[in-house]
């Protein structure tokens, strides 16, 4: 048995903890209506307290003596063909499991408040406080990830390569009418992207009007017409035929268009381009989308394999729609943007634990050693061992919103660590310097904040995000380069589109153009907000937006 760890509380409380729904940013709710915590005592364990279960605060069993005992075992085998291990158990079981593992590997162990397992209430109620309450400068929750769901959706998600899209991604600028939804980006070769009597079916900016007769913008007055708004935007499987009115950007005609839905895996370089700057030096430019496992790292092998071959003289990666991803692959960027001397002997990224952890990490058991600058390839899409191409950058100028999270912001971080110049260009980052490992248990899985990632020099207390030196965000770790609006009236990667044209600009000129605003860039809709119901994308899958550890070590 062990002691201390997590927080006592005194007498009797109930905590009432919301597990917040992170759209841009992945996370979700995993449980949350109250469940008192008795026990006696005060710091941080001590064995004070008790109850007639034989629970005593800061006294903990080691998790693995309550894993996969199950109140309701399951029987057979999941989707990928592997035996469940559950084991017959109690509900206490599940609870007790829950409260040792997260003692053993969460982050902030010794923030969450010791209750006992046995008192009422559900499981996932229980794994709802298990978490800090405890706040970011801004004021958001310190820990926005807490999160749970089925395994076999976990399972469905994960193993799912193509999803059903027309290859357009879509920005709802106003969820409520008038409602202002464009068009972010389309990828190559969709139905999105298609010609139609001499015309792409969507570019960067068009804005849906309507969608099969429904008026999207003023319309949809009842709840049953916003949910067939919403199918037709994200059309839940595919071979769904749907026709839209729409308007592109700087055009005051509508036009008619018909989309059929396929399934689709998002390319992750969706462009690369040898841009010309104001002083005649040659620029490259990536529009980088995810660090996916599918072919991430081919896209950027090759991506970056032409820029080296056009001798550009400086780079501007657009992740300002990147969520995430593989962890490997951010820094295989890094390595490809930096060159080997800057990086020889440079930790990319190293994974902080609770300081019980010590040199070991919690979850695998295994010696916590520091993730490198890959210089070869880790063999997800290109063969393993692979020399990786290199720009040799002493500066690189990244493109972001709030949508900018987790493995992409661990690029900015882990540059930075390695002396790198970084020039920020756009909006804050959605501050994510934390991962998991998802883990199961009795049909669930849980993701539970396990690390922390810093970079060479320690640093990695960027849970607010990332901000341009110049913006009037009071939160958030300043970073040299200009505060600039998503501009949707030019397509990504035309030199004059809002965010490129600033990082051209501050190149040459090393000063910044006026702060703008999303509404005058957009030309969204305006007027009055009316009482309507809203429209909302479909969650991301919380991988998505998280550092997928997977082949780190």
């Amino acid at each position: 048995m062990m002691k201390t760890g997590f927080k006592n509380i005194a007498g009797a409380l109930a905590l009432v903890v919301a597990a917040a729904m992170l759209v841009s940013c992945g996370g979700g709710g995993g449980g949350g209506t109250s469940i008192p915590s008795s026990g006696g005592g005060s710091g941080g364990g001590g064995g004070s307290g008790g109850s007639s279960s034989g629970w005593v605060s800061g006294v903990f069993q080691a998790a693995s003596l309550f894993k996969d005992k199950c109140q309701s075992p399951r029987s057979g085998v999941d989707s990928e063909g592997n035996a469940f291990p559950d084991k017959v158990g109690m509900l206490s079981d599940e609870k007790n499991w829950l409260r040792s593992w997260t003692h053993e590997t969460y982050l902030w162990n010794t923030e969450v408040y010791d209750t006992d397992p046995s008192l009422p209430g559900a499981v996932l109620d229980y794994f709802g406080i298990l978490k800090t309450q405890a706040k970011t400068a801004s004021g958001k929750d310190k820990d926005n990830f807490h999160f749970s769901q089925p395994t076999a959706d976990y399972l469905a998600q994960r193993n799912s390569a193509a999803t059903a899209s027309y290859g357009a991604s879509f920005t709802i600028i106003s969820g409520t009418a008038p409602r202002d939804v464009r068009v972010a980006f389309t990828d190559p070769g969709t139905p999105a992207d298609d010609v139609v009597g001499g015309q792409k079916n969507l570019i960067r900016g068009t804005q849906i009007l309507s969608i099969n007769g429904i008026d999207l913008v003023n319309g949809g007055t009842t709840q049953a017409q916003v949910d067939q708004l919403n199918q037709g935007l994200f059309p839940p499987t595919a071979g769904t035929t749907n026709t839209f009115v729409v308007r592109d950007p700087g055009s005051s005609v509508t036009r008619t268009i018909t989309l059929t839905s396929q399934n689709l895996v998002s390319k992750p370089v969706n462009r690369t381009k040898v841009l010309t700057d104001g002083s005649g030096n040659k620029v490259g430019y990536i529009l980088f989308n995810t660090f996916s496992p599918y072919s991430s790292e081919s896209d950027l092998v090759s991506a970056i394999s032409t820029l080296r071959d056009a001798n550009v003289s400086d780079l501007v990666l657009d992740i300002r729609y990147n969520g995430g991803g593989l962890l490997a692959v951010a820094s295989e960027l890094g390595y490809m943007v930096a060159g080997n001397t800057r990086t020889t002997g440079r930790t990319f990224e190293r994974l902080s634990f609770n300081a019980a952890a010590g040199t070991r990490n919690p979850v695998t058991g295994e010696t916590n050693s520091p993730v490198p600058f890959y210089n070869s390839a880790q063999g997800f899409s290109v063969t393993a061992g692979t020399a990786l191409p290199t720009l040799n950058l002493g500066r690189v100028f990244v493109l972001t919103t709030g949508s900018t999270c987790s493995a992409s912001e661990a690029v900015i971080n882990g540059l930075r660590g390695a002396g790198v110049e970084v020039i920020q260009i756009g909006g804050k980052t959605c501050g994510k310097p934390y991962g998991f490992y998802p883990q199961d248990n009795c049909g669930t899985t849980y993701y539970s904040i396990q690390f922390k990632g810093v970079n060479d020099v320690g640093f990695g207390d960027y849970a607010d995000g990332f901000v341009p030196a110049n913006s009037t965000e009071a939160n958030g770790v300043k970073v040299p380069g200009c505060a600039v609006a998503d501009d949707y009236s030019r397509e990504l990667g035309d030199s004059a589109e809002g965010l490129l044209s600033a990082a051209l600009g501050y190149g040459t000129a090393g000063s910044c153009p006026a702060v703008s605003t999303i509404v005058a860039k957009s030309g969204a809709s305006s007027g009055a907000r009316v009482s309507s119901p809203a429209l909302s994308p479909p969650v991301r899958f919380i991988m998505d937006t998280n550092r997928d550890m997977t082949r780190i070590r």
